[in-house]
């Protein structure tokens, strides 16, 4: 990562020296009404569309997608990589777990590797085993009798799956609606495919939660926000739930007025639903393809890699009608033609044996435990945070956080918002790291997401301890 974000910041340092005026990053649209306008700082700049050789060799154009994406900017993952941070900081802010798989999953990948079929192409729906196990895993969830053959596909991780999805169904200048925070993936994923992302924003709540001091009550939708941001133009809507960052589970009541809405306007549902086993405090996980007539109109969305602490296995899958798995089969079977046999035959030995073993129970426990330790930091702290109803991240507000006027900070997080200096300055004189969440916004929405910082818990306890002992220490730097 640390050479990918040199070299986008050495191209787009090229291109600039080349084009007196950087072009937007993205075409007009809606936030509501716009789309995405980034800063143009020298972490941000774009290269520009002609570029002119220079004295390193030849410079070729690139395509529009790349700004409209944007995929040369230094993203917020380069940036807080941990290549650039002090060696001893402790990374809560990528969530990759520091524990591995369940050891009979990778037994599993074992056995596919020693065989002879487990080491050649699987078919572009996915292994037989694998799609076997997803039909007898959910079909009581979904409460229908899945057809693995027409209505599930496996695929290169959840973010394929999407992005084969989008690939079959917008035209250009069709508009997806997302909620901000929005997983950051989303954005060029249907840049990319000539869509344009509108953006509607959850709103943090003042009400506090209960059993708590400080925490505060998951975020909420503004519906009448919700409804002006639907137009003649709107294909899709994008669900997250559990949320990924907010940690927000959406109720049952909640997803019936995105129902309604999605029958009222004939738009698509993409409901992601990868941090499916990871709900706590009792709280009800909706599968939104399951109330009144959303099956036909809905997407499901599904990871291996939330499922089984297993991020780098990239199996995920889609579930839904033929008529919206059908065309996405065909796209993904274009863009990457098949997913991993080893890593598809570990997640069904996953699913297969998960619930005779317990390990969605235990493993929900053991999150719940894990979630406590940064609740408790933060409550000492005494910084509002927003309490996660279910994945693996917090939001803490720090907006409270000050640091010395004269504190240098690096040239990659000029022009960028508030959050971005706070968390880089935790990060180095505090030694936790975080995700500033103001990435995660449009232009238009960028103050709600800069008062916050994302913190991931799929840590185990000990690390987690040890960066809530250090997070004390940001007391003295609080206002």
């Amino acid at each position: 990562m640390r050479g990918m974000a040199t070299m986008l910041s050495s191209y787009a340092r090229s291109a600039s020296r080349h084009s007196r005026t950087a072009k937007p990053l993205l075409s007009l649209a809606r936030c509501p009404l716009l789309l995405r306008p980034f800063s143009t700082s020298s972490a941000r700049r774009q290269a520009s569309d002609a570029l002119t050789p220079t004295k390193k060799g030849k410079v070729f154009p690139f395509a529009s997608r790349l700004r409209d994406g944007p995929a040369l900017s230094l993203d917020v993952w380069s940036v807080f990589n941990a290549a650039n941070l002090p060696p001893d900081c402790i990374n809560l802010g990528q969530g990759y777990m520091n524990f591995p798989p369940p050891e009979w999953t990778r037994e599993a990948a074992e056995q596919a590797l020693r065989s002879v079929e487990g080491n050649h192409y699987a078919p572009p729906k996915g292994r037989p085993r694998l799609r076997k196990a997803l039909k007898e895993f959910y079909s009581p969830q979904f409460g229908r009798e899945l057809d693995p053959e027409t209505e599930i596909i496996v695929t290169s991780g959840a973010n394929e799956g999407q992005y084969a999805a989008w690939t079959a169904f917008l035209e250009p200048g069709d508009e997806v609606i997302i909620f901000e925070p929005f997983f950051d993936q989303y954005l060029p994923s249907i840049a990319f495919n000539g869509g344009k992302p509108v953006y509607v924003p959850l709103h943090p709540s003042t009400e506090p939660a209960p059993g708590v001091r400080i925490g505060k009550k998951t975020w909420t939708v503004d519906w009448d926000e919700l409804r002006r941001a639907i137009t003649p133009k709107t294909k899709m809507i994008v669900l997250n739930t559990p949320h990924n960052p907010v940690g927000k589970v959406f109720t049952r009541e909640e997803l019936e007025r995105v129902a309604q809405l999605a029958e009222e306007h004939d738009l698509i549902v993409m409901s992601d639903e990868v941090y499916e086993s990871l709900v706590f405090d009792g709280k009800e996980h909706v599968r939104f393809a399951t109330l009144p007539g959303m099956w036909d109109r809905t997407i499901t969305v599904g990871s291996a890699g939330k499922l089984f602490a297993a991020t780098g296995w990239r199996v995920g899958w889609l579930i839904g009608p033929l008529a919206l798995i059908g065309p996405t089969l065909a796209a993904t079977t274009r863009i990457v033609f098949c997913t991993n046999s080893p890593m598809q035959e570990a997640a069904a030995a996953g699913l297969e044996q998960a619930r005779e073993r317990g390990f969605f129970e235990t493993q929900r426990r053991e999150y719940e435990a894990r979630r406590g330790v940064l609740v408790d930091a933060f409550e000492k702290l005494g910084l509002e945070y927003a309490w996660p109803e279910g994945s693996y991240f917090i939001l803490l507000n720090i907006s409270r956080v000050r640091w010395p006027e004269d504190y240098k900070f690096p040239e990659t997080i000029e022009g960028r918002g508030r959050d971005f200096r706070a968390s880089w300055f935790i990060a180095n004189e505090i030694g936790v790291s975080s995700i500033p969440v103001s990435e995660f916004y449009c232009q238009e929405h960028l103050s709600i997401g800069e008062n916050y910082a994302r913190f991931a818990f799929c840590k185990d306890l000990a690390t987690l301890r040890r960066a809530g002992e250090r997070l004390q220490r940001l007391r003295d730097f609080l206002v």
